[in-house]
């Protein structure tokens, strides 16, 4: 018995243990009075006292809460984070602009990532991601320059989809499924004609006037999916949240560099046995983010 008592505590230690990552530049989404309204208080104070925090941890604080409404809080688009909360932080772009983006990480965690056009509506990808690591934050290598300092460019091809701020976020998504850590940041924007420059935009704020309240994303479940590969994509997200920490060595597409699979740090192995215990002695939270469980180069499209 006190064997499994100590290990219960080790499991809730999960919602203590600082995130790992966050996008620092341009100005992400933060958490506010919104996020509380629709995802319980506890899991606005878990992510207001730490916005670094993994959408696990979130989903872990909301198991318990009565507050927490799953499909008014979306939490695996941008972690639950709201619009609302966050109308003066719209940056204004041009299609083809290049865009300056900076990330922090706090520890690494060997995983994949990328950074996309969001449409929040459906929570789906627009188009290709605009840079994508087959390899992040190796734990064998550290975290590289080019995972924390890069540009991307804004699409020419987005017609109007974006030109309504609360329609399309860019954002930046990283996954370590062997220790079944998530992160996430989105940035708020609107497009505007062809041209080019550099970033940072300023915010817009009279597209934020403008807006409307974000749609609620499509979200893929276990028990009432009535899609196959919904199904699919379930079985393959709780496969990778049980499998034994790797790290995985291959070169990335977004110019990250190569690493040996040779070395885990203590973090990592620390972060697996909380994840593992979490899955042991909580209920599984089965809703599944639709984009989590595909490929960087297989995420779904639209």
């Amino acid at each position: 018995m006190k064997t499994y008592g100590s290990l219960l505590a080790l499991s809730g230690m999960a919602s203590l243990v600082h995130g790992h990552g966050f996008v620092t530049s341009p100005q992400a989404r933060m958490p506010g009075s919104a996020m509380a309204s629709a995802c319980g208080q506890q899991v606005y104070s878990n992510q207001e006292s730490d916005n670094y925090g993994n959408v696990q941890g979130e989903l872990q604080v909301a198991a318990t809460q009565s507050d927490y409404n799953a499909e008014e809080c979306n939490i695996w688009l941008c972690k639950g984070y709201k619009y609302a909360d966050n109308t003066d932080n719209v940056q204004s772009y041009t299609a083809g602009q290049t865009i300056d983006m900076k990330v922090d990480i706090r520890a690494p965690h060997t995983g994949v990532a990328n950074v996309s056009i969001v449409d929040t509506s459906t929570d789906s990808v627009i188009g290709d991601p605009l840079i994508s690591w087959s390899v992040y934050a190796s734990t064998a290598t550290g975290v590289t320059a080019n995972e924390t300092s890069f540009s991307i460019t804004m699409p020419s091809d987005l017609g109007d989809k974006c030109s309504t701020a609360g329609d399309c976020v860019i954002q930046w998504w990283w996954n370590a499924a062997s220790i079944d850590q998530t992160y996430e940041s989105c940035v708020d924007f609107t497009v505007g004609g062809s041209g080019s420059g550099s970033s940072s935009a300023v915010a817009s704020t009279t597209a934020a006037a403008a807006t409307s309240a974000v749609a609620s994303s499509t979200l893929a479940t276990v028990a009432s999916s009535t899609s196959a590969s919904a199904t699919v994509a379930v079985a393959a997200a709780s496969t990778a949240a049980v499998s034994t920490p790797t790290a995985a060595a291959s070169s990335s597409s977004g110019s990250s560099s190569s690493s040996s699979a040779s070395s885990m740090s203590m973090q990592d192995y620390i972060d697996y046995f909380v994840a593992l215990m979490n899955g042991l002695f909580r209920a599984e939270d089965k809703t599944v983010h639709a984009r989590q469980v595909r490929s960087v180069a297989g995420r779904r499209k639209i």
